[in-house]
């Protein structure tokens, strides 16, 4: 029997209870008293707040209640009794709990039966609690009103607690996705980020969540990422991929060029000051708040920004690569023989830096430097250039300087093509086994872009005619890579070529 000092008094009253939700509240019950577990359970099992039902979770310890403060990190209140295996056993928990475990969300809700043990105006003061009740004035009706004051205060510091981890998200996110300047890889990282920013207050990702992002393409938008069942929608139009009912509502949005959303879903439209226009989309978001939607729609003003800068950094990439075939082109305009060998070797760059394993980027980057590989051609002389038979030796010495002509006309830009466009002029003619120039390095002392380009080169070469003799059937040129791999060409280099011929080969075939 529980002492009479010790025993929760209640008056005969009931309260209405709101309709539950799909959520509850967690309450922890902390007493070595196991009829005060059942009759708080009784008295509360009607009990609802804001949609949510009561979940009660016991404990008959500090120890226990400590066990179940480590697993559960979403308790909003703790109704606490002080004299348990010890005087002070309460106490104690308290100073845990705000402490060692750094839980300032959950109310913590004192009651005790010997008000002597703790003192009320002492606890206040001197621990971090939010109630202190003595069990004898604990009605049905007051504990009800208790309750609904404690969980409504956890569900604003837990609401202030989601606004400042959302906005330290957001700008934690920003500084990421500024970083991507890959248009795909972009839309990708903004979905991850939001995906993470909606689950600022729940614990874990929300891997359930699908949704896409999309670019406007002539007259209608293309996918550029997606999760969920949006991912097998990469790269396809939104009017041959979406449902009906969703098209619609995506349509809406890009007519009316608003944001919308309903309780599940979000529509982001964003429109960059260069006037590009895209679409985010989100499904399957569980019970999305005003907060929610605020934090998005901050998310989104930065998105916006952080397309126009991709925008505008295609436009320059875009420029830039004009500018670098342009030059390569004006190299290729004085060869009488070369034809289109410029656009050739940069397709066969860009497939073997792709089979090499180089990130998108880099591909696209080595791919562009390599146009102008020969641009150091334009200081020899005609009369060498083109002529017709074997050069002598002065003239193969002559000859030989293009490549540190051409790396002392491109070294000054410290942007990253034209660094890497420096790198290839000036190594593409050293050879694996040291005996290349102008530096003779060896191996991989040679640089990767360097050894790619040197087997594109070669291969246009020697299946091109020149002034000098005709075009190799392509087995010879194959075999002639293949039996200097270890000494002209990168050995490692050369098994991928020669295993993916096929694709060399069909680049081939589509400049004919």
């Amino acid at each position: 029997m529980i002492p009479a000092d010790d025993r929760l008094v209640f008056a005969e009253e009931k309260a209405e209870a709101i309709p539950a939700g799909g959520d509850v509240w967690k309450i922890l019950i902390v007493d070595d008293e196991e009829e005060v577990h059942h009759i708080t359970k009784l008295v509360l099992a009607g009990f609802a707040f804001a949609g949510r039902k009561l979940e009660f979770i016991s404990a008959y310890s500090s120890k226990q209640a400590k066990d179940c403060l480590e697993r559960a990190h979403d308790i909003a209140v703790i109704l606490l009794d002080v004299v348990m295996e010890t005087d002070d056993a309460g106490l104690r928990l308290v100073q845990f709990i705000r402490e060692e475990i750094d839980n300032h969300a959950v109310r913590i809700i004192l009651r005790t039966g010997q008000p002597g043990q703790a003192p009320a105006t002492r606890v206040i003061l001197e621990y971090d609690i939010n109630d202190y009740k003595e069990k004898t004035e604990l009605t049905a009706q007051k504990l009800y009103t208790t309750m609904i004051a404690a969980i409504r205060s956890y569900k604003d510091i837990i609401t202030i607690e989601k606004s400042r981890h959302g906005l330290h998200k957001i700008i934690e996110s920003s500084a990421r996705i500024f970083e991507l300047q890959s248009l795909k890889k972009f839309a990708s990282g903004v979905l991850e980020q939001l995906t993470g920013l909606l689950s600022v207050d729940r614990g874990a990702m929300y891997l359930g969540i699908g949704g896409f992002t999309a670019t406007s393409v002539g007259d209608g938008f293309v996918i550029l990422a997606g999760t969920g069942r949006f991912e097998t929608g990469i790269d396809r139009r939104l009017d041959e991929f979406l449902a009906p009912d969703l098209l619609r509502r995506v349509e809406l949005a890009h007519s009316n060029r608003v944001s919308s959303h309903d309780q599940h879903s979000y529509i982001g439209y964003i429109e960059t000051k260069t006037g590009a226009q895209n679409l985010i989309y989100l499904e399957d978001c569980p019970d999305l708040s005003t907060i929610d939607i605020e934090l998005i729609n901050i998310y989104c003003v930065n998105v916006s920004v952080a397309f126009d800068n991709i925008y505008l950094n295609r436009e320059i990439e875009e420029n830039h690569r004009e500018m670098i075939f342009t030059l390569g082109d004006i190299v290729e305009q004085r060869s009488m023989e070369t034809g289109r060998h410029v656009k050739r070797v940069s397709e066969y760059v860009r497939l073997l830096s792709d089979l090499a394993g180089l990130p998108d980027d880099e591909v696209r980057r080595v791919e562009v430097a390599s146009a102008v590989h020969d641009i150091g051609k334009v200081a020899i002389p005609d009369v060498i250039l083109n002529k017709a038979s074997r050069l002598d030796e002065a003239e193969f010495q002559a000859m030989k300087t293009h490549a540190a002509i051409g790396a002392g006309l491109l070294q000054f830009s410290r942007r990253e093509l034209f660094q890497a466009a420096t790198i290839i002029a000036k190594q593409h003619h050293e050879r694996w086994d040291g005996g290349g120039y102008p530096a003779g390095l060896q191996g991989e002392a040679i640089h990767l872009y360097a050894r790619i380009t040197a087997i594109a080169d070669v291969f246009d070469a020697l299946t091109s005619n020149r002034v000098y003799r005709g075009a190799w059937a392509v087995s010879e040129a194959v075999n002639y890579i293949k039996d200097n791999a270890g000494s002209q060409f990168d050995p490692a280099l050369v098994a991928l070529f020669v295993g993916n011929i096929q694709q060399f080969l069909a680049i081939q075939v589509s400049f004919s």
